[in-house]
């Protein structure tokens, strides 16, 4: 420090006698080069005297040389070193204040709509919100505009007018800020023939020629013996062979409701029937004699010729197609179509256990051997362009995380309560829930996807080809959808809809699972239905409210403004207002809550109810023990919730996760999607369930030809197998796990 201050010293007093010597080498053997800096005191001691002595003469050259030229006094000197300075020090502070300022504005402006990088790492800082649940409440209350309910669009999937709905739906995402996309998938959906109409004929004559179709049927003319099948069941298919009919080669006529119009087929399919004909009965439908029936027949969701890939170009795929389409005919009629078959049909008459029809007049017959049938199926298959739409609210503390609301815009005709209702549901939230964030200072820890789909009527296929195509960015990402479609649907009195709301029963599944969960309020007398689903990835729930019987008018081009507001006793918005209150609820507290709301423990009664008292004859070693570690797990899971710390953002996101793995890993992983689209093995469907496991032991009991012990075996062991998967992913760590087996 001394030689320094003196150096320094005698700088400034005129009398420079030490300089700084940088020394640029570059090492023989590769490495970087580098700089070595020296005063002229370590030259010294390097030189010796006579280097010393060197320096020295050229330094004083340099001294005269650089007095000479600048004539600058050691006053001017200075002054030009304290007004670098200062300079120096002006522009920091201008620098440092620019930079403060644009952070700030970046913090303000980019989490909730700006769009960033996929591989973004989650925020990790915790904060507390701004607004507590009451205050969301009665900001979203607030939010909801009744007059924006009025709207009335929806139309048939691929068309122009469907497009130009999507572009509308984008538009208004983009004025919302909500960082629109959209995805395009070319699909192939089924039509009517513009040229060979669909008939039916009774021995020869022509009974009718519908303009209804269902859509994926197999196409062709088959002929048979016509048989009355009650609604299709299985159950309704024994009765029918108790009583000594054949059904092989025969076309059975079935009244529509209690099953999907696919599951009928399917059933039919089983006994080999060669074709099914669909009408709606005055008992369970009001309507006109001459109204149509709409629908699909494919036992499963998405585009049926890719199944379990996207359809996003077929030329680039080899030809496929799903096990769930059918093999044989299926054409909807009208009441009165059917109504002139069972007066020309014979035989004896049906079951008094069957539900009385409603045709006026007419006896209920089971058909007879010379009851002969000809159905014509001519329906042709395009492959048309369907677009889904997005926008997205991303989330300040887990923006990886989301939960989807969603709604088809599409119908076979007008389709009010099917498709307007929920579209309208849709923007309106989307609208609001923006602005609660723009203006209001709402923070939702996880994001919102807001998503219109195309061809739902063709069995959710924009949604499921969104699914197949993404699948590994949303599997465990995604962890719930709220369905928006066919919200409203009947009479209900509105009070207080969210006072003593009870979760009661999971119980249906569809493409990888669907739940109900009935929200009741005991004073009012009126119930909440919500049916959740629960995929790959995640919890979904398809809001529906009714009281009494089910909307009827789905799948008609009676589904109108008029006919709801009719049902509903012209309070149509009203209703319309307080389903959007509710679904608004839904996802605001699975946005805002630290922890999501799962019960798990639900399915315990449901796995113990196959594993004893169906299974009690058994040696049920393997899967009592598969329940325990499920139950324990769950359990376990329930007492990390009671004593987890809130504030510990990674500990709150590793519950969640491990919530988030249940509906997933009860997902059979032994079957393919492919081949068995309805993989849940308590509410799905296919050899891999346990209530399949169920009935084919009650087959080996009864010494049923179609019984194998060792099939029996494999199910048993697989079913086990998955119910203890399910318990390790739920445990939590591998050092964790509670493997008994």
């Amino acid at each position: 420090m001394d030689q320094a201050r003196s150096t320094i010293s005698k700088i400034f007093n005129g009398e420079p006698r030490s300089y700084t010597r940088f020394n640029l080498t570059q090492n023989m053997e590769g490495e970087n080069s580098h700089v070595e800096m020296k005063l002229s005191s370590d030259v010294d001691e390097e030189l010796g005297p006579s280097g010393g002595e060197h320096l020295n003469q050229n330094q004083n050259h340099m001294r005269q040389s650089y007095l000479r030229h600048s004539k600058r006094s050691p006053k001017n000197v200075c002054f030009m070193v304290i007004a670098t300075l200062l300079i120096f020090v002006i522009g920091y502070l201008i620098g440092y204040l620019a930079h403060h300022k644009q952070d700030k504005d970046a913090a303000i402006c980019a989490p909730a709509f700006a769009g960033s990088d996929d591989n973004e790492e989650p925020v990790q800082e915790e904060f507390e919100p701004t607004l507590d649940w009451e205050d969301l409440k009665t900001l979203l209350k607030n939010k909801l505009i009744p007059d924006r309910f009025e709207a009335s669009f929806s139309h048939e999937a691929g068309t122009a007018a469907d497009e130009k709905m999507a572009s509308l739906v984008y538009s208004s995402f983009k004025d919302y800020r909500m960082n629109p996309w959209h995805d395009e998938h070319y699909v192939k959906l089924q039509s009517l023939s513009p040229s060979s109409p669909n008939t039916i004929k009774f021995n020869g004559e022509v009974i009718g020629t519908p303009r209804g179709y269902a859509a994926y049927s197999a196409t062709g003319t088959a002929e048979g013996r016509l048989l009355y099948a009650h609604y299709g069941m299985d159950s309704d298919f024994r009765s029918l062979q108790d009583r000594g009919i054949d059904l092989t080669g025969s076309v059975v006529l079935v009244r529509a409701g209690k099953l999907s119009f696919a599951e009928k087929v399917a059933n039919a399919a089983k006994q080999n029937v060669v074709a099914v004909l669909i009408y709606p009965d005055p008992a369970n439908y009001a309507l006109r004699g001459d109204t149509e029936l709409y629908g699909h027949v494919h036992l499963g969701s998405g585009d049926p010729y890719t199944p379990g890939f996207p359809s996003f170009n077929h030329t680039q795929f080899p030809p496929a197609q799903s096990s769930g389409l059918p093999s044989i005919l299926a054409q909807t009629i009208s009441a009165n179509t059917a109504a002139k078959l069972f007066d020309k049909m014979s035989g004896q008459n049906a079951p008094s256990t069957w539900e009385e029809g409603g045709l006026q007049g007419v006896i209920y017959k089971l058909g007879d051997i010379n009851d002969n049938v000809t159905v014509e199926v001519n329906n042709v298959l395009m492959e048309k362009k369907i677009t889904n739409v997005f926008g997205v609210i991303k989330g300040f503390v887990d923006p990886d995380r989301y939960v989807v609301i969603g709604a088809q815009r599409d119908s076979w005709g007008p389709g009010f309560a099917k498709a307007t209702v929920g579209t309208t549901l849709l923007m309106e939230l989307a609208c609001a829930l923006s602005e609660m964030v723009k203006n209001d200072g709402f923070k939702p820890r996880r994001s919102i996807i807001f998503a219109s789909w195309s061809a739902g009527e063709y069995g959710s296929v924009g949604t499921t080809e969104w699914l197949e195509g993404y699948l590994t960015s949303l599997n465990l990402k995604a962890f719930s959808y709220i369905s928006l479609d066919g919200t409203i649907r009947g009479e209900w009195k509105l009070k207080n809809f969210e006072q003593n709301t009870i979760l009661l029963c999971m119980l249906y599944i569809c493409n990888v699972s669907f739940a109900w969960i009935y929200f009741q309020v005991t004073k009012n007398s009126w119930y909440l239905q919500v049916l959740c689903c629960t995929a790959c990835v995640g919890l979904s729930c398809n809001l529906i409210y009714s009281q009494g019987p089910d909307y009827q008018y789905f799948g008609t081009l009676e589904d109108t403004r008029q006919k709801l507001e009719y049902i509903m006793s012209t309070r149509t918005t009203q209703f319309a207002m307080a389903a959007a209150q509710v679904a608004g609820h839904m996802a605001l507290r699975l946005v805002h809550d630290h922890l999501l709301r799962l019960d798990v423990s639900k399915y315990n009664s449901k796995i113990r109810s196959y594993s004893s008292s169906s299974l009690k004859n058994l040696n049920m070693q393997w899967l009592m023990s598969a329940y325990g570690s499920f139950s324990r797990a769950s359990s376990d899971l329930l007492d990390n919730i009671q004593n987890s710390d809130l504030t510990d953002v990674e500990m709150c996101r590793n519950i969640n996760d491990r919530i988030m793995r249940v509906e997933h890993n009860l997902l059979s992983p032994y079957v393919s999607p492919k081949d068995i689209p309805f993989r849940h093995i308590i509410f799905g469907s296919g050899s891999h369930t346990l209530s399949d496991l169920v009935d084919h032991l009650n087959a080996m009991r009864n010494n049923m030809p179609n019984a194998s012990v060792d099939r029996f075996r494999n199910q048993f062991a697989l079913a086990t197998w998955t119910i203890q998967g399910c318990s390790n992913a739920l445990s939590g760590e591998i050092w964790e796990k509670d493997n008994q087996i």
